[in-house]
């Protein structure tokens, strides 16, 4: 459904043209949700923002590469085209919905106005079915909603807005970025079971952007690990948390807090800092942070590789990924063995 290949976006700063996102790669089935994981400034809000190619209205530009949906390039269509495709074929739940909300509409108006951008319906017909997609999301007494304004609802009921919002014309694709960040987490499983349950009944495909490595878990497929506008890993969710094959995909699993821990004792960290995007190092991207960093790693970047049944950007993929199970290191792929 989704292929992007090469992606170069980047911004111009004060010191210069910076590229946010470099050279990243991966594809979305139908059906199918995919997870981009990784710190802040790992680059995932801005390649969802590339795909929806918004990123040109905030000084971003995509320098190269290709964004195919359903075999259509994305990246030469005009901005008229565009806008037939956002919210009709491609849809997008943002991070903060008070935000993306305008405050002096009510629910119920901008809910109507991307029914009828899209579909030839009259206003009372727009209005109903805004009230059936409030009933679909969840919320309680829709008609009473959809009167009220963005302020006088709840965290999680705004995003459930949000969420009616992206589905008034039932997308084939929903970017989902961080949508329960802002969430407590009782409404944020509620979040995460109503993509489920949505996926399922629509058939559609979910890219759901994520800090936090255990929502990914929760409901995705496959996850794409990056980091610094860099791709570090793809893999099937499974296989991912059964035996990390990148250094950074290790120290986000090993962050998690457990239940097992003894009292007192420090969560594992990953030392340092994710870099800015105008300090770069050279060579791989996390070797100033990886405990396997070799004098290769600083000098050449890693590209990004089949391994097994999954896409790794490590030099030392083999020996990390022994030194984890054998300590004998042997040289194979225990994921690949095990199947």
């Amino acid at each position: 459904m989704l292929k992007v290949e090469g992606l170069v976006t980047g911004y111009q700063g004060k010191d210069g043209f910076v590229r946010a996102v470099d050279g990243v790669s991966f594809d979305i089935e139908k059906g199918e949700t995919v997870c981009i994981v990784g710190e802040s400034g790992s680059g995932k809000s801005v390649t969802s923002m590339s795909v929806m190619r918004l990123v040109e209205f905030e000084n971003g530009e995509i320098i190269s590469g290709s964004i195919e949906y359903m075999g259509e390039e994305l990246t030469t269509k005009t901005n008229e085209e565009m806008r037939k495709i956002r919210g009709a074929e491609i849809s997008m739940i943002f991070q903060e919905p008070l935000t993306a909300l305008n405050p002096v509409f009510t629910i119920g108006q901008q809910i109507v106005e991307a029914i009828r951008y899209h579909e030839p319906l009259k206003k009372k017909e727009a209005m109903d079915k805004a009230e059936d997609l409030l009933t679909l999301v969840g919320l309680s007494e829709p008609k009473t909603r959809l009167k009220q304004y963005p302020h006088e609802l709840s965290g999680g009921m705004r995003q459930r807005v949000m969420i009616a919002i992206a589905l008034a014309s039932k997308p084939k694709l929903l970017i989902a970025d961080e949508p329960t960040t802002a969430l407590d987490v009782t409404i944020e499983a509620q979040i995460l079971e109503l993509l489920r349950k949505l996926r399922n009944e629509e058939d559609m495909s979910i890219m759901l952007i994520t800090h936090d490595i255990g929502v990914a878990a929760e409901l995705s497929h496959r996850i794409i690990i990056m980091y610094a506008g860099k791709v570090m890993e793809i893999a099937e969710t499974s296989d991912l948390f059964e035996l990390p094959h990148h250094p950074y995909t290790k120290g986000l699993l090993e962050s998690i807090p457990k239940m097992s821990g003894a009292r007192g004792e420090l969560l594992p960290t990953i030392e340092g800092t994710i870099p800015g995007v105008n300090q770069m190092p050279e060579g791989c991207r996390f070797a100033p942070r990886c405990s396997f960093a070799t004098e290769k790693c600083h000098q050449e970047e890693p590209p990004l590789q089949k391994v097994g049944r999954r896409d790794v950007a490590c030099w030392h993929v083999e020996e990390f990924t022994a030194s984890q199970v054998d300590p004998f290191h042997r040289k194979e792929d225990p994921v690949e063995s095990k199947s």
